[in-house]
């Protein structure tokens, strides 16, 4: 084809263009452009060449009627397509409902036989028990055609997913569950079947793609996804690292919020310490949206939200004296204990001062005990007194225990401070460990 020459004619002669010249002037020396023998051999050379063309012409092209002839056929054999779907259709739901029905004399045959078939086919109806009956025997068995019309689109959409589940077709299986009717397809059955197709190489992680897709259906149809659902997909969304979906998912509300799920994500903040604010900030609203307002209590002082944590403590007032204690256990914060243990907003304290510090110094939290002494030491006398006496919980036989353990613990000065108080205080006078005649509760110091 290279070498071809070819010949453009003009109204007044014959040409050759310049790049037939110059394939004329490779293949051919002057002195041959003049020689009638060379030029007779090449123009047996052009006419071969010529037939070459001619030939593959006829093989790789056919007329333009040969078209039309193909799009009439096509047309007919779409159409006999047409026909033949929609008798396998109505072939498949026949055997559907044949197959129910043969189940269900297999049953009826297997019991005790007491009661008739057509009272045994009507309690299937009202049960619905039947094994494999996918949820909709009722319409099967259904005499009212438009029911079962229902039935028999909801088995060839169940048909179909499969289909292109086996085919590979992820995404198009994925938005095909997400736009199921009765969400038949949006179940733990489907994300089984997207599970056990795993990973693969160089395309999206096909159960990611369902739980994307049913999730955004969601918040566009106004529906939410019912708790297992939700669940299995936030722990994909947290197995894959994408923290940026989860917090999407969590925030347009529209799933189905569940202690467990607080969980998982409380958990997966512990091991992503970078993102362990965003977690607990999650899991927050998703306890308070559940009412499991300890933990979400809790998540606000991981935080460090302290002032946030005061005002939903006065918000929901559901808190008892041993909640609180647990929460400093759980987040020995000392700007915690101490707003805990003052007044708030005008309110009086939620805590004894004087209670928290032997209770953390009983759980073996030393330290923090230890830390909180220090920050009453730096405000002097003046600042134990009105402590003191602003802790209606701490009994005298307390105050003496809480003295004992700032001396064991290298706080003279404080134990000297808190003794001296007691001792100034009207009515109130040291007791010797001889004299058991006396019950140290029966004096409370106010």
């Amino acid at each position: 084809m290279e070498n071809l020459k070819l010949w453009q004619r003009s109204p007044q002669r014959w040409c050759i263009t310049g790049k037939e010249q110059s394939n004329l002037k490779q293949s051919m020396t002057l002195q041959e452009s003049v020689n009638l023998v060379a030029l007779t051999k090449y123009l047996k050379h052009l006419e071969d060449k010529y037939a070459e063309i001619k030939q593959a012409m006829l093989k790789k092209y056919v007329p333009v009627q040969r078209k039309a002839e193909l799009d009439e056929e096509m047309i007919v054999t779409l159409k006999r397509r047409d026909l033949a779907e929609t008798l396998n259709k109505e072939l498949q739901f026949r055997h559907q409902r044949l197959q129910i029905i043969s189940n269900a004399l297999t049953s009826w045959v297997k019991s005790d036989m007491s009661s008739s078939f057509e009272d045994f086919v009507e309690q299937i109806q009202k049960t619905k028990s039947l094994p494999g009956d996918e949820g909709i025997v009722e319409e099967l068995l259904e005499d009212d055609p438009g029911k079962a019309k229902e039935a028999e689109i909801l088995l060839c959409y169940i048909e179909r997913f499969n289909d292109l589940m086996s085919l590979g077709e992820y995404e198009k299986a994925a938005c095909f569950a997400a736009n199921s009717p009765r969400r038949i397809l949006q179940n733990i059955g489907t994300v089984n079947k997207f599970k056990a197709v795993g990973k693969i190489r160089g395309k999206p992680f096909p159960l990611l793609l369902f739980f994307e897709t049913i999730f955004s259906t969601s918040h566009a149809c106004r529906r939410p996804i019912d708790a297992e659902l939700t669940l299995e997909g936030i722990k994909c969304g947290l197995s894959e690292k994408r923290l940026d979906l989860v917090i999407n998912w969590v925030t347009q509300e529209r799933l189905t919020f569940s202690e467990e799920l607080g969980d998982v994500i409380c958990d997966y903040g512990e091991q992503d310490t970078y993102n362990k604010a965003k977690c607990l900030a999650l899991a927050q609203m998703i306890y308070s949206d559940c009412g499991l307002h300890k933990k979400a209590l809790l998540c606000l002082c991981k935080q460090g939200q302290i002032h946030g944590a005061m005002e939903y403590i006065q918000q929901f007032k559901d808190f008892t004296y041993d909640d609180l204690m647990q929460l400093i256990k759980l987040c020995p914060h000392t700007e915690l204990i101490q707003c805990l243990t003052r007044e708030w907003n005008g309110k009086p304290p939620s805590l004894s001062f004087g209670l928290a510090i032997l209770h953390l110094f009983s759980v073996d939290m030393k330290k923090v005990g230890i830390k909180l002494l220090q920050e009453i030491s730096k405000g002097g006398k003046g600042v134990v007194e009105h402590l003191m006496i602003n802790d209606p919980f701490f009994s005298l036989e307390n105050w003496q225990e809480m003295a004992n353990i700032c001396l064991q613990n290298g706080f003279d000065k404080l134990s000297h401070d808190i003794m001296s108080i007691l001792r100034s205080q009207a009515g109130v006078t040291e007791i010797s460990e001889e004299d058991d005649t006396v019950n140290l509760m029966e004096h409370v110091f106010w």
